[in-house]
């Protein structure tokens, strides 16, 4: 089924929305479940392509899974470590978090490899490495990633800060008896939050949203029930929709600390908002914001969000000067500059991590692509602010990442409509 987005754009949004559950946070929670004996709780879960995707999985391996009204219930007493084949796998980038719960309770984890959005090279070498320095053997074959051995407790440096491997090995170290420490661990939100359910279950955690991490692992974890953090990529798209629509937003269930660089960046870009930490409560202010040419520099946590940086070069079409985007951590996330062209954007690509961004630059209303997850909800923003008519195509990808934008957009005013053909 094709699912486009017809957008009529040039309209402020107006109002109060509040913020969902983090994608992010909640498909490593979800194969975290596999660890504990009795039944997983966890609420606030988006309810996503993505997650649902993640219990599929869990229920191909054994596992007893509901979802209701965003609230899921896993009882994974009866789960098999068996090879995954690439239908469960191939368009969930995020199973790969898979393989250290696996490992750490059955000693084996096989699956075709794991797909997702295309962004560049985004290889497994980060997760071989780190397993092995546990114990485990890789066995992988061109089409199967296969690790098995029985993991020790030890010291891991991971080769890159990899948000999936950092997770995967938390959960990992959390049913391994003794002190696992983590060194070059990723630090996002989403981290912290596998670091919090660890520990909530019975492991101890040292260090948590810290670039060494340490984990005191015990058999056997404790189901526990437990909230998933709201998404702060979701508020960074709804903040970026009332800047550049010139709206007036207040956006609930908003973490400041997991936007502090993006909200810095906001300010020294123009933007008008306050905080009401009392509340976690961000009030964005479009109509009083004055737009300004700038420089950004994606990086890890907490650095400028990657998953933020497309939003934000469609924020930067409408700044006054030259804007300068770099990012740093993947190729091929520039790729949705070319459908702003499309729409009238003055952009110049200088390489696969650089480009200049020229404005304020009127959009006119096109036929454009969503190439991922969060390019698509750049074409969303783009769509909003454009003169005329939009119409957004593989609106799928956006679907995996953001629990019903469409629907949100619509209670602020915008004119979007959700077409299934």
């Amino acid at each position: 089924m094709e699912i486009t987005y017809r957008v009529r754009g040039g309209i402020p949004l107006v109002g109060d929305v509040a913020v969902g559950g983090s994608k992010n946070a909640a498909l490593p929670l979800l194969a975290g479940s596999i660890l504990a004996q009795g039944e997983t709780v966890l609420r606030n879960v988006p309810k996503l392509r993505d997650t649902l995707a993640m219990l599929r999985i869990l229920e191909f391996l054994g596992a007893e899974t509901s979802f209701e009204e965003g609230t899921v219930r896993i009882r994974a007493d009866k789960v098999k470590s068996q090879p995954i084949p690439a239908e469960y796998v191939s368009a969930l980038r995020g199973s790969i978090v898979l393989i250290g719960p696996l490992l750490a309770r059955f000693g084996v984890a096989e699956m075709a490899y794991p797909g997702g959005c295309v962004l560049g090279k985004r290889p497994v070498g980060a997760h071989v490495e780190a397993f092995e320095q546990l114990g485990a053997e890789d066995m992988s074959t061109d089409d199967t990633l296969h690790l098995q051995g029985t993991l020790q407790p030890g010291h891991v440096i991971l080769p890159e800060f990899s948000v999936t491997a950092t997770e995967s090995l938390v959960l990992a170290a959390a049913l391994l008896p003794g002190t696992t420490r983590i060194d070059l661990a990723a630090a996002e939100p989403h981290v912290q939050e596998v670091e919090r359910f660890v520990q909530k279950m019975g492991a101890k955690v040292e260090g948590i949203g810290a670039h060494t991490v340490t984990v005191h692992g015990k058999k056997p974890l404790t189901a526990v029930e437990f909230a998933v953090t709201s998404d702060y990529l979701e508020a960074g798209v709804l903040i970026l929709a009332a800047l550049i629509t010139r709206g007036k937003l207040r956006i609930h269930n908003v973490d400041r600390e997991h936007l502090l660089s993006f909200l810095d960046s906001l300010r020294r870009f123009g933007a008008v908002w306050k905080y009401d930490a009392a509340e976690q409560t961000l009030f964005i202010d479009g109509e009083l914001s004055s737009l300004q040419s700038m420089s950004v520099r994606t990086n890890v946590f907490p650095g400028f969000p990657t998953d933020l940086q497309a939003p934000m070069g469609v924020a930067m079409t409408q700044a006054k000067g030259v804007s300068r985007m770099f990012e740093r951590l993947f190729e091929g996330r520039l790729a949705y500059l070319y459908e702003l062209e499309k729409m009238g954007a003055h952009v110049e690509i200088l390489n696969a991590h650089q480009a200049l961004i020229i404005g304020p630059t009127p959009l006119k209303g096109r036929t454009v692509a969503s190439n991922d997850i969060r390019a698509g909800a750049a074409m969303v923003l783009a769509a909003l602010c454009a003169e005329g008519e939009t119409t957004i195509t593989d609106v799928r990808y956006i679907e995996r990442g953001y629990d019903r934008l469409d629907e949100k957009l619509r209670g602020l005013g915008a004119k979007i409509e959700r077409i299934e053909a």
